[in-house]
């Protein structure tokens, strides 16, 4: 958090040493990289050429203005190099407190983005011939915790499953369950999973094996998606999407802009002019679609809906796809930048030392259900976010399902229940926490409790980049971070004892509840629970 009025106080400065108003608008305030710099720092050198001056000497000319106006909370500037380094004063953290207190969990780390957009995040979109796989289980965690980041950051959100369900695979996989039915071996290229066994028996005689098959599916997947704390505003299906009619009224949208045009017999999309390797083929030469059109149908209709910014999350395989998809976007008629592939990279799944395969194909599955009722929805979730989703992960469920410090989660789970029992204590002897108003917040000066309001003044520009990078691995982070400094204050720092002066139990009994309702933020936006015991 920055104190209000830093930064223009800055930038009058910078005004004063020949900035126009306009060029010192673009000040921002960034954490310095080294923490024993300050609390904030402002990186000059873009104004050294507007000021008449290198960048050191308008760093330094700006320190001494304001080590002698001194803004609200400003301990000391210095300047290094062409870096202007701020440090606080200790009571700028009673005043994040007193913040994080007055807004709580609905209001705290909140903000309005500018401008705000009406985002339509795609994910998951598994192949509906099956149960979800505990690979597939990233891609929901992901998906719905950026879904949530974004939402928080002020963005109107919408988030959709797209069922792929037309094409060869749905067929082989109707072929499989009528053959395991009928007791006959899996067809070639079939569907040999043990589920596909056990779905069979529950096939009605005489049911269309492909239906039945596409709604067991379906239900199977949404229900394992509501365990795990995933619900999707809409499940659009593909053949709903790849009717005669959309396929025919998207093609000629795309020719009435001259996108497309006939040869060797099939007709052609120009993506290479904006930015793809090679045009895609959208009618093939026997007259049937491509996969691609179907496709372009689909997130054309997605803007027609009125969303107007697109973020699919894809798998690992799909790099080729984003620049012609993005080509489309633009020759429908849309910014290329209102499209946004976000490729995740494949789970190993580990057990028992040794890596689990996960092919629904072969057979070699363990489904995302398992995995949930071996660790629970909230190790799941929080594993899958503990690393950036443009990185190979390591699944151990070995780890996962130990409670104790070693596991991520149960380490953040148990700060949080700490926070709730030192509350809990306090109220069992008796002590009762005063109004806000009337506490002395000066007191908190030891090094533990200054760890705890200093994470919590970092959560909102936490939650902003988290939003900006399309990162809520930056959310595991800091809930990691502070559940430390929260674990270093239980130990440290007693609230109630015959030893603690009443004035510093009272600061105390806040400071816990500030972090309580910082930690529950932070969980919720990962879709993790905040239990008060565990």
């Amino acid at each position: 958090m920055v104190p209000p009025g830093l930064v223009d106080a800055i930038a009058a400065h910078l005004i004063a040493l020949g900035l126009t108003a306009e060029a010192a608008g673009a000040l921002t305030l960034e954490r310095p990289r080294k923490p024993e710099h300050g609390d904030w720092a402002v990186n000059v050198f873009p104004f050294a050429k507007a000021a008449g001056r290198p960048g050191p000497e308008l760093a330094a000319a700006v320190a001494d203005l304001v080590n002698a106006d001194r803004p609200a909370h400003v301990a000391k500037a210095e300047a290094v190099g062409g870096f202007l380094n701020l440090k606080l004063d200790p009571g700028w953290l009673g005043e994040v407190l007193r913040t994080v207190v007055a807004e709580g969990v609905e209001g705290f780390a909140r903000t309005q983005a500018e401008p705000a957009m009406h985002v339509n995040v795609e994910f998951v979109s598994a192949n509906p011939t099956g149960p979800l796989h505990a690979g597939h289980g990233r891609w929901a965690a992901y998906g719905d915790s950026l879904a949530r980041v974004l939402a928080r950051c002020g963005h109107t959100v919408h988030r959709e499953f797209y069922v792929n369900d037309r094409g060869a695979q749905v067929v082989r996989y109707g072929a499989s369950l009528a053959a395991a039915k009928a007791g006959l071996p899996t067809p070639v290229d079939g569907y040999a999973g043990e589920y596909i066994r056990d779905w069979a028996v529950d096939l009605p005689d005489g049911a269309d094996p492909v239906e039945w098959g596409l709604e067991r599916a379906h239900v199977d997947q949404h229900d394992v998606l509501v365990r795990m704390g995933v619900h999707f505003d809409t499940w659009s299906s593909e053949r709903e999407v790849a009717t005669p009619g959309n396929l025919a009224a998207t093609l000629a949208e795309l020719k009435a802009k001259g996108a497309v045009y006939d040869e060797y017999g099939a007709v052609w999309l120009r993506t290479s002019s904006h930015g793809d390797d090679k045009d895609r083929v959208l009618i093939r030469s026997d007259g049937e679609p491509t996969y691609f059109l179907p496709d372009i149908a689909f997130h054309r209709d997605k803007f027609a809906r009125g969303w107007d910014h697109l973020i699919n999350v894809l798998g690992a395989d799909h790099h080729g796809y984003v620049q012609r998809m993005a080509a489309a976007v633009e020759l429908l008629g849309h910014r290329r930048d209102s499209f946004e592939a976000i490729i995740g990279q494949n789970v190993v799944l580990m057990r028992a030392g040794e890596e689990v395969k996960l092919s629904k194909r072969r057979g070699d599955i363990i489904e995302l259900a398992e995995v949930l009722d071996e660790v629970g929805p909230d190790a799941t979730r929080f594993t899958y976010l503990l690393q950036s989703i443009d990185t190979r992960q390591v699944f151990d469920l070995d780890v996962v399902v130990q409670q104790s410090m070693d596991n991520p989660v149960f380490y953040v789970q148990m700060a949080n229940a700490r926070l709730a029992g030192l509350a809990r204590n306090a109220a069992a002897r008796g002590v009762v926490r005063q109004p806000l108003a009337d506490v002395d917040l000066s007191v908190l000066v030891h090094q533990r409790e200054l760890d705890l309001l200093t994470s919590l003044g970092e959560l909102p520009e936490v939650v902003l980049d988290a939003a900006d990078r399309r990162a809520p691995n930056k959310l595991t982070t800091w809930t990691r971070q502070m559940a430390g400094a929260v674990h270093g204050f239980h130990h440290d720092c007693w609230v109630v004892a015959d030893d603690v002066a009443p004035e510093l139990t009272q600061a105390r009994l806040w400071l816990v509840e500030a972090s309580h309702i910082g930690l529950a933020v932070a969980l919720d936006l990962l879709g993790v629970t905040a239990p008060d015991t565990l």
